[in-house]
This record gives structure tokens, C-alpha cells and sequence, in this order.
């Protein structure tokens, strides 16, 4: 019997096989969960960072013209401050945009537990 077939860990499904179970194996992966929690951390710094710029802005076009928030001087620093800050609330999941990332890319770890069914209220046949 001649079985090339490689198993374990390292194992990589035949092209022919099911993409549901490609996905499955791939979502299983320690390692790719890891990655996508990563990504979803970073794209909510981004969002964030780039939230801060906005109000930035529209602080520095609101403002009177002799404001100290016209002042242009001190961009580069205040936006390597935006993105510190955005990368520490990020950090936090403050927003919870990369918790929504990861629900939607990754499915649950364990048995799943619907909020909506768990406070239904309960009734016994024949009561109100």
C-alpha cells in the first residue's frame, strides 16, 4: 500500500476538496485567528486615527482666524499624537470595531449562546 497522503498539522486539503472544509481547517488554525485579530486591531486603529484627523480639521476650519487651532506649526507632531492615541485605544478595543471585524470574519470559538433566546420569557403551557 502506497499512502502519500500527509497528515497532522502540516497537512494541506487536496484542491478538489470542499471550500467549506477548506475554510473550516483554515479558520480552526491558532495561527490565522491570531492574524485576523491582528488585522482588526489594526484597520480599527486606522479608522480611529483617521476619526481624529477629521475632527482636527474640522476644529482648524471652524476656528476663529486668529485661533491657536489655525496654527499649522505643530501638524506633524499632533498627527503622530492622533495616531499614538488611536493606537492605544485601539489597543483597548475602546470602539469595539475590531471585536465586530473578528464576529463577522471568524466564527464563534465553542458552543454559541443566542442572547435573544436565553430573555424570551418563559411561559407554562396553559398560563399566560
Amino acid at each position: 500500500m502506497n499512502d502519500t497522503t500527509i497528515r497532522g498539522p502540516l497537512a494541506v486539503p487536496p484542491s478538489n476538496a470542499d471550500p467549506a472544509i477548506r475554510v473550516a481547517d483554515e479558520v480552526a488554525d491558532p495561527a490565522y485567528r491570531d492574524k485576523v485579530e491582528a488585522a482588526a486591531q489594526q484597520f480599527e486603529g486606522f479608522f480611529i486615527a483617521q476619526m481624529l484627523r477629521q475632527m482636527r480639521s474640522a476644529t482648524r476650519e471652524l476656528a476663529a482666524e486668529d485661533s491657536i487651532f489655525r496654527n499649522r506649526i505643530n501638524d506633524d507632531m499632533l498627527d503622530l499624537a492622533d495616531t499614538t492615541v488611536a493606537g492605544a485605544l485601539a489597543g483597548q478595543r475602546a470602539f469595539g470595531i475590531a471585536d465586530a471585524i473578528v464576529r463577522q470574519l471568524l466564527p464563534p470559538v465553542g458552543p454559541v449562546k443566542s442572547d435573544v433566546v436565553d430573555s424570551a420569557p418563559r411561559f407554562k403551557s396553559g398560563t399566560r
